[in-house]
């Protein structure tokens, strides 16, 4: 069964709380504040993998070719490394669709 929300509204302050304690030690959200470990979010929906200026990818981030919305993230962020076999990304994954939700919420707010 698919546990997405068709619209995949999400708590945005539960899900900063999210992004602070699971995110923020490897990616920035706004425009100018640059990559870390991981590369900057800042405009991060409607981009496509492997696509940030100045970041180090691994052949399988470039080589994905999708485009970051609602619904790959909501996929990705359950199994990064299941999703795109071969990222450095080191994170495990939220496991719970409410948790991703209230991330994606966020993200989409804050990486405009």
């Amino acid at each position: 069964m698919d546990h997405r929300l068709t619209n995949h509204i999400g708590d945005a302050k539960k899900g900063a709380n999210l992004f602070k304690t699971r995110c923020a030690q490897c990616h920035t959200l706004k425009a100018g504040e640059g990559n870390k470990i991981g590369p900057m979010l800042h405009g991060l929906f409607g981009r496509k993998t492997g696509q940030v200026e100045g970041y180090s990818y691994t052949d399988a981030n470039k080589q994905k070719g999708i485009t970051w919305d609602e619904n790959t993230l909501f996929d990705y962020l359950e199994n990064p490394k299941k999703f795109i076999p071969g990222t450095k990304m080191a994170f495990g994954g939220l496991k719970k669709a409410k948790d991703r939700n209230d991330l994606i919420t966020f993200l989409k707010e804050e990486t405009a």
